[in-house]
């Protein structure tokens, strides 16, 4: 690139002109441009990458021309592939950014600070702007703008409501920016907590739910947040919370933010409904669903509600609702999820098929693990009777504990509780009750523990906790007729 530049000018090269450490030869190449050239060059050091309206706007300038100029320079690269097409090298950029130049125009650190907030002006515009929705271009936007406002300590402006547009569609792209060099890990201004909040979601899919669950206590506890992200932060805790079985701490966040009455009150109102189910206090869990609506997901929580009643028929058709609603809405991991919850349905096989492959094909592209857990546990379900073994399951259950995701675990084993009920096992269905009562011991999911005896035809050990909406007789006789049919079509193929 030197030799460019100095056959560019019209200099024959000598090799007194590469005696320069690399710092050096940054400064002499800003020598060499105009000061607007170095002033954009300047300017988009702050950015990974940029086109030519942002580095424009990054530096201030009211016409393009010095721009047009620094992307024509050899080091700066292209890749027409990417959001915005032109991108220093990373050494060249962290240089610009940390060498003192000695030029007469070099900036200050206020002149620092007033680059970043023209670029995180510039990237938020960009993004408010577009037309439609584009993921690409609000991850990217958000992975520079965070970037910005962390390492400048700016507002967190446009970024609070692309944050919410993140979340929306449950799809978890990576979003952290890169460390700061040298940088603690203590949470100092909004910019560090909002980064680290959208970091511990995406991260969720791949970590243990109680790392998810401290890291959030640390950005909740932080008070660094606006009100209506600060909810956000107490709503996916509490999410958090309920995975691993912590109802009660689960109870107080969903109920702090319904009583908020920002934009995840309804989710922490369905959270509530779920939190209801999982205490087996169905008549609550129905009531609340029902004033829920598309934005608390009532279709979805309905079926959650009639599938452990064993009532399969309707309970499908709520999923299927709640799946049609989400596609109307454009809202991916919410279609997904539903999808994958009517694949869980215990139906004839070949419908099973069906179903799975269509849950297959709206999470490809997407990062729901605890919704991928479901997909595998129906499968299961579409295979019980003709399992060739259990080693699949045992993996699986190795791989829900490794997630700290106890809802799948009790799936799982209530998938090879209804396994040995159609191969009449009696001792494997009893050492999985037993497996389940242990699950259970804290109170959530212990209806599974009822819905495994039903289905095997044994009767409960005692009298029932559980506030059921139906009889046990008509539970018992719903949840064993799927055994019989499931025993019917292995026997007939029918």
């Amino acid at each position: 690139m030197r030799f460019l530049e100095l056959r560019r000018t019209g200099h024959t090269p000598v090799p007194a002109d590469f005696d320069h450490n690399f710092p050096a030869l940054i400064a002499r190449t800003l020598s060499d441009l105009t000061p607007d050239e170095r002033h954009a060059l300047r300017s988009v050091a702050l950015l990974d990458s940029f086109d030519l309206d942002l580095a424009t706007a990054a530096a201030g300038l009211q016409h393009e021309a010095p721009a047009l100029r620094l992307i024509e320079r050899p080091f700066v690269r292209e890749n027409p592939f990417g959001i915005w097409p032109y991108h220093l090298h990373g050494l060249i950029r962290s240089t610009i950014r940390s060498t003192d130049d000695h030029a007469d125009d070099r900036w200050s650190p206020r002149d620092w600070e007033q680059a970043a907030a023209r670029a995180l002006a510039a990237l938020g515009a960009q993004w408010q702007d577009h037309t439609g929705r584009d993921r690409t271009l609000l991850t990217g936007c958000l992975r520079q703008g965070l970037a910005l406002a962390r390492d400048f300590r700016l507002d967190l402006g446009w970024l609070t409501d692309a944050a919410w547009s993140y979340v929306a569609d449950s799809v978890w792209e990576p979003i952290a920016p890169p460390a700061r060099p040298g940088a603690g890990t203590a949470l100092e201004a909004p910019a560090d907590a909002l980064a680290e909040l959208l970091a511990a979601l995406a991260r969720r899919q791949h970590e243990h739910r109680s790392i998810t669950a401290s890291r959030l206590a640390a950005v909740t506890r932080s008070g660094l947040l606006p009100t209506d992200v600060h909810q956000m932060a107490v709503y996916y805790l509490a999410k958090a919370q309920r995975d691993l079985g912590d109802s009660a701490g689960s109870r107080a966040g969903m109920q702090l933010v319904a009583e908020g009455d920002g934009r995840l009150a309804p989710a922490a109102r369905r959270g509530l409904a779920h939190l209801a189910r999982l205490a087996g206090d169905f008549p609550t869990a129905l009531n609340t669903a029902r004033t829920l609506g598309w934005a608390g997901r009532q279709h979805r929580i309905e079926g959650d509600i009639l599938w452990p009643h064993g009532d399969m028929h309707r309970a499908a058709a709520a999923y299927a609702t709640a799946r049609d609603q989400a596609e109307h809405h454009g809202v991916a991991g919410e279609r997904a999820t539903s999808q994958t919850q009517r694949a869980l349905v215990p139906t004839h096989p070949h419908r099973a098929d069906d179903e799975l492959h269509l849950a297959e094909q709206y999470l490809t592209g997407l990062d729901l693990r605890a919704t991928g857990f479901t997909l595998r546990i129906a499968a299961l379900v579409r295979d019980a009777g003709a399992l060739p073994g259990l080693d699949t399951a045992r993996a699986l259950r190795a791989e829900i504990r490794d997630a700290g995701i106890t809802a799948a675990e009790a799936d799982l084993e209530l998938a090879l509780a209804f396994h040995h009920a159609i191969t009449d096992e009696p001792d494997k269905t009893r050492a999985v009750i037993d497996r389940l009562n242990e699950l259970t011991r804290g109170g959530d999911y212990a209806y599974y523990v009822d819905i495994a005896h039903f289905m095997a035809g044994l009767p409960l050990p005692g009298p029932s906790d559980i506030r059921w909406t139906e009889s046990e007789e008509h539970l018992r006789s719903a949840w064993h007729s799927l055994v019989l049919a499931r025993q019917e079509h292995l026997r007939t193929g029918s």
